[in-house]
Order: C-alpha cells, then structure tokens, then sequence
C-alpha cells in the first residue's frame, strides 16, 4: 500500500515539478539568470550575446542580451542612459528609474503593455548583461514575483 500511495504521490509532483523555474547561462558574456515558467527560447542568438523566450498565451516576452561597452557609450552609466533614449523613442513612457555605477533598472508603459529592464555591469568591466520583459499591464500585480525571480538570479558568473 505504501508503494502505492508513493507511486500514485510521484505522478501528481511531477507535472508540478514541470512549472519550476529553468536556468540560462550566456557563455560569451558571462552572466546568468533563471527563466521563469512556462517561458519558450527560441535559441541562442547568432551572434551568442542573448536569447529571446516568450510566454505565448500571456503575451509576455523576456530578452537577455549582453553588450560590449564603448558601442553606443563609454560607460556602464551612459550606456543604460542610451538604452533608456531608445525605450523612450519607442514610445514607452518611463515611469521609474533607478541607477548605480554597476546595474540599473527601470520600468514604464506603451499603451497596454508594461516595460521592465534591468542592466549590470559584468566583471571584467568592460561589458553588461540585461533583460527586458514586457508583459499586458492589466498582469502587472500578478508579475511581481516574477520580475522579483528575475532580479535576484540576475548575475554574473566566474568574477
């Protein structure tokens, strides 16, 4: 009997075992992060800076992307100023923003959906890591663990 309840105990865990978080690595640049439920990559990109996953039938998207510095700015403080020219030409409206010398964050919104990014400086100093989700505004209560997971397993690796 007690093989039994075991049995049966292990065929209801494992499809809850399927809704926990994976795990992402970019080799090239050297950070990580954990890739919330349900998400999709559709693969490395080609040139292995980033990959992009969606949740198809929330309408959520999560891009990870790491960048060399001296591209579009000289420091990790001008690039996250960049990045946050070209969300605004975009036509988001950004209603939160927070910087250090090595991450910076912010969030805003364009018509019905929400933005949040969050960039760090990686170890060699010379280069990030970032993330963006977007997601349907009216979630945005409901996203508050996820965009939670995502900061704190935001990382670099082999400082």
């Amino acid at each position: 009997m007690r093989r039994i309840f075991t049995i049966a105990l292990f065929l209801f865990v494992t499809p809850a075992l399927a809704q926990y978080w994976t795990h992402y690595a970019n080799a090239r640049f050297g950070y990580e992060l954990d890739i919330p439920p349900g998400f999709e990559g559709q693969g490395e990109s080609d040139s292995g800076d980033g990959q992009i996953f969606y949740l198809p039938q929330s309408l959520q998207e999560l891009t990870v992307w790491g960048g060399l510095l001296g591209v579009t700015a000289e420091t990790f403080e001008g690039e996250a100023e960049s990045r946050a020219d070209a969300i605004m030409a975009a036509g988001w409206v950004i209603s939160s923003a927070s910087a250090t010398p090595s991450w910076a964050t912010l969030s805003g919104t364009r018509t019905n959906q929400a933005l949040y990014q969050r960039m760090i400086l990686l170890c060699d100093g010379e280069s990030y890591a970032a993330f963006r989700i977007t997601h349907p505004a009216k979630d945005l209560a409901a996203m508050s663990s996820v965009l939670e997971g995502l900061a704190r397993s935001f990382a670099p690796v082999d400082c």
